[in-house]
């Protein structure tokens, strides 16, 4: 009888060892890639250009945030897609709109904006009084050939703006994953966060979504990836078209 008990506490013994066994094996740590697109395993250098060239081969996205350059900060929120964009930039106290169609270039701005211009010829201008009392809640059309037409058209275009913007600056390392917006992510860092700390897509196409510029030059953010969106010309009786004298140089990018 005691041998036939032992032999019988053995078996159940084995029997809950291989079963805790199984419990445990099954309860094991998830796989943190099941799902992802698999961009945590590569190497840094790679995640970035898998990055580079998603944003490149989209049609369309929303880039808002805050940018610091030697000649000033400012802060964004556009929408950019293949025929031009449309948003708002604020610089120095004062907040303008940005609309382009193709390569007409419209801003529409506060009266704060207005009284920081110069007009070298009012009356050529058609402006027999200050520009402000003219040009506040108009969308003023901005000639090719003027001085700013460049800098503010290219807050419209989304290759300008990724590529002056998306940059990291030294050794990249991958960083730690992270979530934005529900969605998983993985940070590229240069030179230990200096250089710059990009954050991309772990889901779908990897994406870049969030941007902490080097040597703390602002933060932006980039969504609604290829989500289209409604670009309209203004209406004529909404415009003012004041020739190529009014405007000074745009903020610098």
């Amino acid at each position: 009888m005691t041998v036939r008990a032992r032999r019988w506490r053995s078996g159940v013994g084995g029997a809950l060892c291989a079963g805790l066994a199984a419990v445990l094996i099954g309860c094991g740590s998830p796989d943190p890639d099941e799902g992802t697109n698999g961009l945590a395993q590569l190497p840094a250098e790679t995640i970035e250009d898998r990055a580079r060239e998603a944003a490149g081969d989209a049609e369309a996205l929303r880039l808002s945030g805050s940018v610091v350059t030697e000649g000033g900060s400012f802060r964004l929120d556009m929408r950019l897609g293949p025929e031009g964009g449309i948003g708002e930039v604020s610089t120095q106290g004062t907040t303008f709109e940005l609309l382009r169609v193709g390569e007409e270039l419209f801003i529409k701005a506060d009266a704060a904006f207005w009284e920081h211009q110069q007009v070298d010829s009012e009356e050529e201008a058609g402006l027999d009084s200050s520009p402000a009392d003219k040009l506040v809640g108009k969308y003023v059309k901005v000639a090719p050939e003027d001085p700013a037409y460049e800098q503010l058209s290219g807050f419209t275009d989304k290759s300008v703006m990724l590529e002056g913007l998306l940059t990291l600056e030294g050794e990249r390392r991958t960083g730690e994953r992270g979530e934005l917006g529900g969605v998983q992510t993985i940070q590229v860092v240069a030179s230990e966060g200096a250089g710059g700390v990009m954050e991309i897509s772990l889901i779908g196409t990897p994406y870049p979504m969030r941007l902490a510029r080097g040597g703390e030059a602002g933060e932006l953010r980039m969504a609604d990836w290829n989500k289209e969106f409604t670009l309209r010309a203004p209406k004529e009786d909404q415009v003012v078209d004041y020739g190529d004298q009014i405007l000074k140089a745009g903020p610098e990018d």
